[in-house]
């Protein structure tokens, strides 16, 4: 009963960060594509956004295994709070330079708090599930990750709706207010030895990895690299600009779209379950769905390329794009926990996402220049050579299920 109720606690601490995380990352874009910034601007508004969040990667599952994933889930909610007020006191008056600098500064401090949160919930699943008990684990991790984007879906939308209603710093304080609620709430209720290593781990160790971890984080690069290729910068901008949609239009479409990317998250075990039957996941999993995820997005590409009304190439396409994409993120965030050392699986869970940072802040830089010089097609091309790398790295993953250790 206990464990269920600290799940319970972990996964709504989750939710509340990534709604205020989904309305944020909507706010800034919107608010300062209105200002007249362009698409190389607003990506390097993120820069830090996504650099902090390998700094914090790789340092936060030493420290999660030192001090217990309360004390990381606590600072993670800490920072995002910090990070709403300071954007609050963004001033117009001041001059480009200085308020591209303060909002990366500010996105710097998100981005820490993100990867803090993520790491923290998902390593207590580890901690809160029977080893042997994989089939739950699964499902578990799934239910957390898809529910997770579902709410980040709603927070894209959320944000376009209060950037409409309240305004830019009216937002940001409601948030801010909200997340503090939440903050409280966790902080009474966890265990505060959660999570904590039974013997310390040298900090040296942070990079000491398995051949399984390794090849797992580095197809993790690749994937989510190639999401944000296009859907960071490249996606709004050209809904924005080529088709002429309204914020509320550009927020409800990109929430929807993650919040099915979500749902189907969160079925992923059961969907799976028709190919895999009791089964759980293996590498061959996650290399058969980063192969058809390749070909699909060549598909889109070559729609637009040939003209096709972009509405459908687009729409139609990604629906199926977040199909495929939910079903191998499911896999990943399953296998890493299934490799990971039961003593140090918030370094070994902080390292993988690591490279999951490290692919978004590749994918985000590369989302504004690719998109400012050849296009949303451009960025589609980009990011099929990215699937296909994380493919081509998938089928050197063990073939027989693997053993939670």
């Amino acid at each position: 009963m206990n464990d269920l109720r600290n799940y319970s606690l972990v996964t709504g601490a989750y939710w509340g960060f990534t709604l205020t995380d989904g309305a944020l990352r909507m706010l800034v874009l919107l608010h300062f594509h209105q200002l007249g910034y362009t698409p190389i601007q607003i990506a390097l508004l993120f820069l830090l956004y996504e650099f902090f969040g390998v700094i914090t990667n790789l340092i936060g599952g030493w420290l999660g295994s030192h001090f217990g994933l309360k004390s990381t889930l606590f600072a993670g909610l800490s920072l995002q709070t910090a990070a709403l007020v300071m954007l609050a006191l963004l001033d117009q008056g001041w001059s480009t330079t200085f308020s591209v600098t303060y909002v990366m500064a500010s996105q710097a401090l998100s981005g820490i708090a993100k990867d803090l949160t993520k790491m923290s919930s998902k390593s207590a699943i580890k901690q809160l599930v029977p080893a042997d008990a994989e089939s739950t684990l699964f499902r578990w991790v799934a239910l957390l990750t898809g529910s997770k984007n579902a709410l980040k879906g709603a927070g894209f939308f959320l944000g376009g709706v209060l950037l409409t209603w309240v305004g830019f710093r009216g937002a940001l304080l409601l948030m801010a207010g909200g997340l503090m609620v939440i903050l409280i709430s966790a902080v009474i209720n966890l265990p505060q030895e959660m999570g904590r290593a039974k013997q310390k781990v040298r900090f040296a160790h942070i990079l000491a990895k398995d051949r399984n971890i390794n090849l797992l984080s580095a197809a993790r690069l690749f994937l989510f690299g190639s999401r944000d290729i296009w859907f960071v910068v490249a996606l709004p901008i050209f809904l924005a600009t080529s088709l002429h949609w309204s914020q509320n239009q550009i927020g409800g479409f990109l929430a929807l779209w993650v919040i099915g990317y979500g749902a189907m998250q969160a079925l992923a075990p059961a969907l799976l379950k028709t190919f895999l039957g009791n089964n759980p996941p293996r590498g061959g999993s996650a290399r058969n769905a980063a192969f058809l995820l390749a070909g699909l997005t060549a598909i889109i590409a070559i729609g637009i390329h040939l003209n096709l009304d972009p509405r459908l190439a687009i729409i139609g396409g990604l629906a199926l794009f977040g199909l495929l994409f939910a079903i191998n993120s499911s896999v990943h965030s399953y296998l890493i926990l299934a490799y990971a050392h039961e003593d140090q699986v918030a370094m070994d869970v902080g390292f993988y996402y690591m490279a999951n940072a490290s692919g978004r802040l590749i994918g985000t830089i590369l989302s504004g220049i690719i998109f400012q010089l050849a296009g949303l097609t451009g960025c589609l091309w980009v990011s099929m050579l990215f699937l296909l790398a994380a493919a081509i790295i998938s089928m050197q993953l063990p073939k027989k299920n693997p053993s939670i250790t």
